[in-house]
């Protein structure tokens, strides 16, 4: 991969940037997806922000070699810290981290979110915090997508700003309310293979010398409620 062939996941991310955007790409790496933003004329200018020093290099070298540093900053910071009021920012994408660790980037300094009205966010693990931080945070799922690559199945979470944004049930968070509604063939296959690997380590769980009941029994509502959605869509 490179910024002129990006992988599925951050081509579907990249797809999802406004047309004269102001990007901010936190966790960027090499910075391939403002990089590519910018030779493609998407994106009016952008933020390539790092918190670790090596990547940061490669950013700030891709940037480089590309003679975009007049139009893409690279910076050495903590999340959202990379973001200065005078960016203008008004679109923050964050791609391939944990859900946890994105809420916690988005939560921690949430001011310098102020001028941003679109969140691009694509978690590896935890997709329901990051649905439960955007409901709770004025932020509006307006769509989501499910890519699968290389063995993995990857969420994009797209979120304009709102003041009421819709508040979403235990199930729309788990699932996606936009994912469960389209029910792709990606969608089944990833829960056909969640409820495969639950029922897998409800199987080790019972085997145990001493079987913990609230392990069981959270186990068996992930179970139960896994069936009862794909069998609402035909799986």
């Amino acid at each position: 991969m490179d910024a002129d062939h990006l992988s599925q996941r951050l081509a579907t991310v990249a797809s999802y940037v406004p047309q004269g955007a102001r990007l901010a790409d936190i966790g960027t790496d090499h910075a391939y997806l403002p990089v590519n933003l910018a030779k493609r004329g998407v994106i009016t200018s952008g933020v390539a922000g790092e918190v670790v020093p090596g990547p940061f290099k490669n950013a700030e070298h891709e940037i480089h070699k590309e003679n975009l540093s007049e139009q893409i900053t690279a910076r050495l910071a903590n999340g959202l810290q990379a973001i200065e009021p005078t960016d203008h920012i008004d679109t923050v994408a964050i791609a391939g981290m944990g859900g946890t660790l994105i809420t916690q980037i988005l939560t921690q300094d949430f001011d310098r979110l102020a001028g941003v009205q679109r969140l691009i966010l694509q978690p590896n693990v935890g997709e329901s915090n990051v649905r439960q931080f955007l409901m709770t945070h004025g932020f509006q799922l307006v769509t989501e997508n499910l890519v699968s690559e290389d063995g993995h199945d990857y969420e994009i979470l797209v979120a304009d700003r709102q003041e009421n944004p819709t508040q979403y049930g235990e199930e729309d968070l788990h699932f996606g309310p936009y994912l469960l509604a389209d029910h792709s063939p990606v969608f089944v296959a990833k829960w056909q293979r969640e409820l495969a690997r639950t029922e897998a380590v409800l199987q080790q769980v019972e085997s145990a010398n001493e079987v913990p009941a609230e392990k069981v029994a959270s186990l068996k509502a992930k179970i139960s409620e896994i069936k009862e959605v794909l069998q609402r869509v035909g799986a």
